[in-house]
């Protein structure tokens, strides 16, 4: 048998064949018409209102 006779390349065909019906077969009871649920938006994160006594001033102000 040659390196690349037509042989290999049919015993490859022939395996990627039978592993794509046993992946398929473990794997038929997780198929469904929906690939994946809708993603749900989560409710926006409010921020708490910074304290009174929380300022920065500015450098020139605050002589």
């Amino acid at each position: 048998m040659n390196l690349f006779s037509a042989d290999l390349f049919r015993n490859f065909g022939l395996g990627f064949m039978a592993g794509a019906v046993i992946l398929g077969a473990a794997t038929i009871d997780q198929w469904g018409g929906q690939l994946e649920s809708p993603a749900q938006a989560a409710s926006p994160l409010e921020a708490p209102a910074p304290a009174s006594d929380f300022v920065i001033e500015r450098f020139e102000d605050a002589e």
